[in-house]
């Protein structure tokens, strides 16, 4: 048996020394290292957030967990703090199209200033306007007018009748109008002495009153174009009197706001309106001076002349830095509200609400991309904003021109924010290649590492990292001793012991269950056996199909052997991930070989079970076979390999070392050690490649084992590759330092197969031979054999077939 190449105690775990922290607990740390390992993420997020360009939005991506959000967080609210605090926006009624509200911009506070300054306004207004059209001399003046249409009229009236009189006609009022009639003496004739008159005197008299009629029509024609002229006069006078009742109002308001044009035109607004619609306002009916009476067919309301305060930033001190975690279309670009009113819904500029894109103007929006996504035209609602430069507020069905009814089409504000969408990798590189659009518009991508490199230094920062974490969490205090333990968890999250893992999410959440179980000890401070404590809980909680798994094979229903040997067959490793929680467990893996036209069936990849790398790992095992064994001779074998009791899909290459294993000891007739499991990938050199999940495939196989009971002669060979990722957990380890259990790091099949069979692998010499007794020599005799009885079943077929015909040929002579 060749010498054994297992690894030492200490390459199995690189620990994490607490001497080199000079602290006793956290609570001694700064605890302002938010993230640890994203310089490269965190200048790109600063570079977009400084840059101030259209098209230069932010998409942050990374895992879950890696401390973007606070990250982004933290830069945007330190870069915010020294900007500019943006305008209030306020909607305003148009006065000439009611459906179109107007876009009101003000200074930062002066905004909440304008909207009470109205709202005093309107309650004056009425106050204003009652006094004013009830004031003696309103009325006097009105009475004036009145009067004077009267007698303007009485004096046609009579002026018509005197002349009718002169000629013996009188005009005369009747509860039906006005008639002429003869007269005489001053008196009406009555209609017995009218007809004693001669026939001509009849006759004239009829002639009169029907000129004098046709001069009575024209006059009454009249009447209605006094009435207008009255009406100007009496809507001039209420102008009159309005202006001066409310001038004073207005002058007032346009003295606080002499700087503000944009208000100042507002209010000369106001006033024209006022005047010419104070006699409406005059008899607005009570309880209608809300904002519904903005609304209410036939009636007007001083509620008109309020302002919606759309945004206000009367108690910001920085550019404003919005988080929408729900946006849904309207919450992003704003909506208008309805009332019911009569059965009917109605609406007007006091409902307008703004959308995330108003707050976070003149400021930054932060977005989750993947929920932007899922909501309807949210996205496109997103994209057509920013590429405008304006938030136009429109429902949904308006957007998408499913609707036809007539609603309001509020002013759009001109947007200037800087949108940070923060998703996952799959989802930006998806954008980029689907969404022409998306690159005009994010074109700033900051990517978060999963993992930083781990030496003194970067511990020292994780620990400072950890120390952030805790404070953050609230919880207590942590030992130096025990937030080395973290940074080995750490190590161990990222599979890796050069290397750490920048989940902050997992990070706080050991932390906070480790706090925890200090609490329940009636420690002060989080202590080692805290946080093994934690981590036990974890994996208790998700090991329920681990359990299940490593049941199967202690009761003999998946067939897996820790001891003895057996000829082609090899323990493999499958890993299983759950969430956050990944295990092992052994495989049989089999091969049988026989003469054939040299294929190497994969029965997993023949009945649809093994995947596209699986397969690519057994093709090229296959050519190494035929690379090393049948470079000067046809490859005759045929083989089959597959995973034993695997019924569900198989993918990854991590088994092609084992599968080749399997093979070489079929041909060569050499038995397994059964104690052994292998886990690795070759190429057709025959050199072992890295694979993932190493300790998680070591821990499964030894957990099997010590479940048998460890005997020493068990192990894992791994690739030399993967040792640098070995965190172990401290019970394999502590197994290893004392002989009960090994890990082999092998760099070549050669290497596995001699640990695997206790026979030389054999190395060719100079003349291409290798030592009988060997592996190899055994492999390349049975594949010679193999090759030569193809060979001679071949040329006899050919032998065979010649006998045939020339029987044939005789035949055909002989007839």
């Amino acid at each position: 048996m060749p010498a054994s190449k297992a690894l030492d105690a200490a390459s199995l775990r690189k620990r994490c020394d607490p001497a080199q922290f000079d602290f006793s607990t956290t609570a001694e740390l700064s605890a302002t290292v938010e993230v640890v390992g994203q310089a490269r993420a965190v200048d790109a997020v600063d570079f977009g957030i400084d840059i101030r360009r259209p098209g230069y939005n932010l998409f942050v991506m990374g895992e879950p967990g890696s401390g973007r959000h606070s990250s982004v967080r933290r830069l945007l609210e330190g870069r915010a703090a020294t900007g500019a605090v943006p305008s209030d926006w306020c909607y305003v009624n148009n006065f000439i199209d009611a459906n179109k509200p107007r876009l009101l911009q003000v200074p930062a506070g002066r905004g909440g200033q304008l909207k009470r300054d109205m709202q005093q306004f309107v309650a004056e207004l009425s106050k204003a306007i009652a006094a004013a059209f009830e004031s003696d001399e309103y009325q006097q003046r009105i009475e004036a007018i009145h009067e004077t249409y009267k007698a303007r009229e009485q004096q046609a009236l009579s002026a018509l009748g005197q002349q009718s009189s002169e000629q013996g006609v009188a005009l005369l009022r009747t509860p039906h109008g006005f008639v002429f009639a003869p007269m005489k003496d001053g008196e009406a004739l009555a209609p017995d002495e009218f007809d004693k008159l001669p026939d001509e005197e009849k006759s004239r008299i009829g002639q009169l009153i029907e000129d004098y009629g046709e001069r009575l029509k024209q006059l009454m024609l009249q009447f209605p174009r006094w009435r207008r002229e009255l009406q100007v006069q009496v809507k001039e006078a209420s102008r009159e009197t309005m202006g001066l009742a409310v001038g004073h109002l207005i002058e007032e308001l346009k003295a606080r706001y002499a700087d503000l044009a944009g208000v100042l035109a507002f209010l000369d607004e106001v006033m024209r309106d006022i005047v010419e619609i104070g006699e409406q306002l005059r008899e607005q009916p009570k309880g209608e001076g809300d904002a519904s009476g903005l609304v209410i067919s036939g009636n007007l309301s001083p509620a008109r002349y309020q302002v919606n305060l759309l945004v206000d930033h009367a108690a910001t001190k920085a550019s404003p830095v919005v988080y929408e975690d729900n946006p849904i279309y309207p919450n992003l670009v704003g909506r208008v509200d309805h009332i019911a009113q009569m059965g009917t819904l109605v609406t007007n500029f006091t409902l307008i609400r703004p959308g995330a894109l108003h707050h976070a103007n003149g400021g930054y929006l932060v977005l989750d991309a993947i929920k932007v996504l899922l909501q309807p035209y949210a996205w496109e609602g997103l994209k057509r904003a920013l590429r405008a430069g304006l938030v136009r507020i429109e429902s949904l069905g308006q957007a998408l021109g499913l609707v036809g009814t007539l609603s309001l089409e509020p002013e759009p504000m001109p947007l200037a924010v800087k949108v940070v969408l923060i998703g996952e990798r799959r989802v930006y590189y998806l954008l980029k290649e689907l969404d022409p659009e998306f690159s005009e518009l994010f074109k700033i991508a900051a990517d978060f590492e999963d993992e930083l490199s781990r030496d003194p230094d970067s511990e020292r920062r994780y620990a400072e990292f950890i120390a952030t974490l805790a404070r953050a969490a609230g919880v207590r205090p942590v030992a130096r001793d025990a937030v080395a333990r973290l940074v080995e968890h750490g190590a161990r999250l990222a599979g890796d012991a050069e290397r750490l893992s920048a989940s902050r999410r997992q990070m706080s959440d050991l932390l906070q269950e480790a706090d925890h179980c200090a609490a329940r000890a009636g420690r002060a401070v989080v202590a080692p056996a805290d946080v093994e404590a934690a981590l036990a809980a974890q994996i208790r909680r998700a090991d329920r199909l681990r359990d299940e798994y490593q049941d199967e094979i202690l009761r003999g229903n998946l067939l897996i052997a820790v001891s003895g040997a057996r000829i082609g067959q090899v323990n493999g490793l499958a890993v299983i991930a759950l969430d956050d929680f990944m295990f092992a467990h052994p495989v049989r893996i089999t091969a049988t070989t026989r003469l054939g036209e040299g294929e190497v069936v994969d029965i997993e990849r023949e009945t649809e079970l093994g995947g596209a790398i699986h397969s690519k790992g057994v093709l090229t095992l296959a050519a190494f076979l035929g690379a090393r064994f049948a470079r000067n001779l046809p490859l005759s074998l045929s083989a089959s390999l597959v995973f034993e009791q695997s019924y569900g899909p198989v993918e990854g290459d991590s088994a092609s070392l084992a599968e080749l294993c399997a093979l070489l000891s079929d041909l060569a007739a050499a038995p397994v050690r059964q104690s052994l499991a292998v886990t690795g990938s070759v190429n057709q050199f025959g050199d072992v490649q890295a694979i993932g999940g190493v300790n998680e495939k070591i821990e499964g196989f030894f957990d099997i084992c010590k479940a048998c009971g460890l005997t020493g002669e068990q192990g894992v060979l791994i690739p030399a590759a993967n040792v640098k990722h070995l965190m172990l957990r401290q019970d394999v380890v502590d197994a290893c330092a004392e002989g009960r259990f090994a890990v082999h790091a092998v760099s070549s099949a050669d290497e596995a197969i001699e640990l695997l069979t206790g026979l030389p692998a054999g190395t060719a010499d100079a003349g291409g031979l290798v030592p009988e007794g060997t592996i190899n020599y055994r492999v390349a005799s049975q594949l010679a054999e193999m090759s030569a009885l193809r060979q001679a079943f071949a040329a006899a077929g050919r032998g065979a077939g010649l006998a045939d015909e020339v029987d044939a040929g005789d035949g055909q002579a002989d007839g």
